[in-house]
This record gives structure tokens, sequence and C-alpha cells, in this order.
């Protein structure tokens, strides 16, 4: 198996859509600390010896930076869970995301059906 990790920082302002009453109901800023995890089960699944390009990471997760991210992600409320979800379908062979917000506060998703044995790789 080879698993790659990128890990990368943009800075984005969003404003949470709750039941409840919170400052994060107001437009805020984070510096968005991402790490991104993709694998491949063999030798034979690499492209070109890599499993992925991390130039292609880094292409997808610009595309945030120093944006709304309420714009970016239209469809949905843009905590940091949903956005680790939304990110993984973006990158080929991703099967976790983590997005730490603020210090001590990281939300991670990992893509159903992942193959334990990369869980096991990466605690």
């Amino acid at each position: 198996m080879f698993i790659v990790k990128k890990q990368l920082e943009i800075a984005g302002a969003h404003h949470l859509l709750l039941s409840y009453d919170s400052p994060c109901q107001h437009i805020h800023g984070h510096n968005w600390k991402i790490t991104i995890y993709c694998g491949v089960e063999s030798a034979a699944d690499l492209q070109e010896g890599m499993v992925i390009d991390f130039a292609t990471i880094k292409r997808t997760l610009q595309q945030f930076d120093h944006k709304d991210l309420n714009k970016c992600f239209p469809l949905m409320n843009p905590t940091a869970e949903n956005m680790a979800q939304s990110i993984q379908i973006l990158i080929p062979y991703c099967f976790r995301v983590d997005i730490q917000e603020s210090e001590g506060n990281t939300a991670i998703y990992v893509a159903p059906n992942t193959n334990p044995d990369f869980l096991l790789v990466v605690r």
C-alpha cells in the first residue's frame, strides 16, 4: 500500500447557520490547517510512480484560500466537518481529511469503505 499526506494552510471566512445563539453565526475567519491523506493498494495503482501529485492537492485547496466559504460551499453549512467531507470528494484517492480551524479544534472525515489497513498506518 502507498499513502501520501499533504498538509497546508488556507485563510477563509465563514458564518454558521445555527439553531442556537453563538458568535459563530457572525462572519469570522480562520487560518485553516488542512491535512489530506490519499492512498492506493499497490504499485500497479500508481500513476507516474505517484499516488497523486502533491501539486494537484494544492491546486484543489487553493480555490478556497482567502474566500468566503459560505459562497464556496453554498449548499451546506460550512462547518469544519462538512467542509472535510466535501474536500474528500474533490481529491482523487483521498480517504481522509483533517481540518483544524483553531488550536485544539479539529474535524476529521474518513470516507466510507476506506481500507482498514490505511487507517492503521495513519494513526
